[in-house]
C-alpha cells in the first residue's frame, strides 16, 4: 500500500509556480478568483472580451509578486482560444488551471415564444461548447506538466426550475453533466469540477436586483446575505489546489444554503 503524504496546512493551498488561465477575468468572480490564485502563488492569464479591464486586473495580480498576462479572448470564436492557449504556453510553458468561467445567455429573458433557436443554441455555444473546446485544448499541457485542475462556472439554475430561463438552464445543467463526465477522460493527471454560485453581488445581479427581488431572496437563504465574488472563489481555489487532489467531477454550489430566483 502507497503511503500518505501528510501534507502541511500551507502546501495543501500553495499553488507557487503553478500557471492559471482565468476566463472573463477582468471583474466580478472571474477576477476575484485570479487574485485569490495569484495569493496562492500562481502566476494568471487574464482572458477576457475587454482587453483594458484584462490590463487594469492583471497589474492588480502582479501586487501578489505573481507574473500575469492579459490577452483579448471571445470565447465564441475558435482562433482566439486557440491564441490564447498557444500565447500562455510561449510565455509561462505550461498550462495548471483552467477557471473556464466566462459565459453568459439570455437567462431570465428567454420566453420561449419570443426567442429563437439561434438563441438558445447560443446559450450552449456560450456556456458549454466554449468550455468544452478549452478543456480540449489544456489538458494535453496538463497531463505533460503533471498537474491539472479545471474549474467551470455553473449556476443555481442549472438545478432551479424557473420561467424565461429554458436555454440559459438547461446549457448549465449540460456543464454539471459534462464535468461529471470528463473527469473519466481527464485523469488520473487532470481533475475537473464545477462551481454553482447563488445571488452573488455582481454587476450582472445588479442591474436587475430590486430591495423586493433581494428580500425575497433572503427568505430562502439560511445565511442571510447575498454572495460575494469572494465566496465563490474560495471554492474556485479550493478545487484549484491540493487539498482537493481526490475530488473530481464534482459540481458545488457556493449559495449560502438555499435558493435565490429572480421571478
Amino acid at each position: 500500500m502507497q503511503a500518505f503524504e501528510h501534507k502541511s496546512f500551507n502546501a495543501l493551498f500553495d499553488l507557487t509556480g503553478k500557471t492559471a488561465i482565468v476566463t472573463g477575468g477582468a471583474n466580478g468572480i472571474g477576477k476575484a478568483t485570479a487574485l485569490r490564485l495569484a495569493q496562492a502563488g500562481a502566476n494568471i492569464v487574464i482572458a477576457d472580451l475587454k482587453l483594458e479591464d484584462a490590463n487594469k486586473a492583471a497589474k492588480d495580480i502582479e501586487s501578489y509578486g505573481v507574473k500575469a498576462l492579459a490577452v483579448e479572448c471571445n470565447i465564441l470564436k475558435d482562433e482566439d482560444l486557440v491564441a490564447m492557449v498557444d500565447k500562455t504556453v510561449e510565455i509561462f510553458g505550461s498550462i495548471n488551471i483552467l477557471i473556464s468561467n466566462a459565459g453568459g445567455g439570455g437567462g431570465g429573458q428567454e420566453n420561449p415564444f419570443k426567442i429563437s433557436v439561434d438563441d438558445f443554441r447560443r446559450d450552449f455555444e456560450l456556456n458549454v461548447f466554449s468550455a468544452w473546446r478549452l478543456c480540449q485544448l489544456c489538458v494535453p499541457h496538463m497531463k505533460k506538466s503533471g498537474y491539472g485542475s479545471i474549474v467551470i462556472t455553473t449556476s443555481m439554475s442549472s438545478v432551479n426550475k424557473s420561467p424565461d430561463m429554458s436555454g440559459y438552464a438547461a446549457s448549465k445543467a449540460a456543464v454539471n453533466h459534462m464535468v461529471a463526465n470528463l473527469t473519466h477522460d481527464f485523469g488520473p493527471e487532470v481533475r475537473i469540477n464545477a462551481v454553482g454560485p447563488g445571488a452573488t453581488r455582481t454587476a450582472a445581479l445588479e442591474s436587475v436586483l430590486t430591495p423586493e427581488i433581494e428580500e425575497r431572496m433572503l427568505s430562502h437563504t439560511p445565511i442571510k446575505r447575498l454572495g460575494e465574488a469572494d465566496d465563490i472563489a474560495g471554492a474556485m481555489l479550493y478545487f484549484a489546489a491540493p487539498i482537493s487532489e481526490w475530488v473530481s467531477g464534482q459540481t458545488l454550489f457556493v449559495n449560502g444554503g438555499g435558493v435565490q430566483t429572480l421571478d
